[in-house]
């Protein structure tokens, strides 16, 4: 019999830890690429760990409280006492331990907020690259202000150089995340939001609309490429030169609810609206009221535009 339980114990671990491997390949999370996803990576491997120690610490403490005082003969009625009533000791102890813990996860969270509300101290001595990115159902608008130039569901930034993202939402509320930099922050018609990423080593990397916003929300997602300062710059020069103009009736076309393949324009949609400015929220509802009544089919990508 105990055999048998210890054969059973051993395969249920090990079913245990193949669930809990399955979906853990190329996690960019806790694999990240720049100093803002760096720096949630070590709070989220300091807030784990030390709630393994305290899980540790517990089980140990109930293993032991329930060997020491479990039924058994000859025990009788010698550790009882009914008259017996609280206990300031311990009352303390389960007060204060718990304050510790709260402290101890609360101080380097914080402290990392507000870090993170900042440009990357490793590139202080470089002024951030703005990008405006205006998210829409179901793709991604990235203007460049400073160079002049849009793209769609992809773009280009320099590596070891701050990025000063400004969030935005032509429609409903999205999310911008790029796990291998960094966390993600909301995106929101009316308003705007700010989050400072940076990539220190070249690559392609992944980013998506993390929050839930209907038909195509899974297929809503870009490319970040990071390059050399010179690559980057080459892309710039190239794009201004070669990309046609956005054209106000191009962007009122582009803004309705569907799937876009990656595009590039010479000129930005921020001459003619701000997504990230108050007012601005009826720009999209004003054109394309009757898309959202009658939205396409999306499965498969069979409406993605290609134009």
């Amino acid at each position: 019999m105990k055999n048998k339980w210890g054969k059973y114990s051993f395969l249920l671990a090990a079913a245990f830890l193949l669930i809990l491997t399955a979906g853990c390949s190329g996690m960019p999370v806790l694999d990240p690429k720049g100093p803002v996803g760096e720096s949630q990576k070590n709070l989220i491997v300091f807030s784990i760990v030390l709630m393994l120690i305290i899980v540790l610490t517990v089980m140990v403490v109930l293993t032991y409280m329930l060997v020491k005082f479990r039924e058994r003969p000859g025990r009788g009625d010698k550790d009882y006492d009914p008259e017996h009533e609280g206990n300031t000791k311990l009352e303390i102890i389960w007060t204060v331990i718990p304050l510790i813990i709260v402290t101890a996860l609360s101080i380097p969270t914080v402290i990392t907020i507000y870090q993170l509300e900042e440009p990357p101290q490793s590139s202080s001595d470089k002024e951030p690259l703005v990008v405006h990115a205006t998210s829409a159902d179901w793709k991604w608008f990235f203007s460049y202000p400073e160079q002049n130039i849009e793209t769609v569901n992809y773009l280009h930034i320099p590596t070891d150089r701050a990025i000063e993202f400004k969030l935005s939402s032509a429609d409903s509320m999205g999310s911008f995340w790029v796990p291998a930099l960094g966390g993600q922050k909301y995106t929101m018609a009316n308003m705007r939001t700010t989050l400072y990423l940076q990539a220190d080593e070249a690559g392609t990397y992944k980013g998506r609309n993390s929050n839930f916003t209907g038909t195509a929300f899974a297929e809503q997602t870009f490319d970040v490429h990071a390059e050399s300062t010179e690559e980057f710059q080459s892309w710039v020069e190239e794009t201004q030169q070669s990309a046609p103009p956005l054209s106000q009736d191009r962007y009122d076309e582009l803004l309705a609810p569907g799937l876009l393949q990656e595009m590039e324009f010479s000129s930005t949609h921020l001459q003619y609206v701000d997504h990230g400015k108050m007012g601005s929220g009826d720009y999209l509802i004003n054109r394309h009221q009757d898309k959202f009544e009658d939205l396409p089919a999306l499965e498969g990508g069979e409406d993605v535009a290609n134009d």
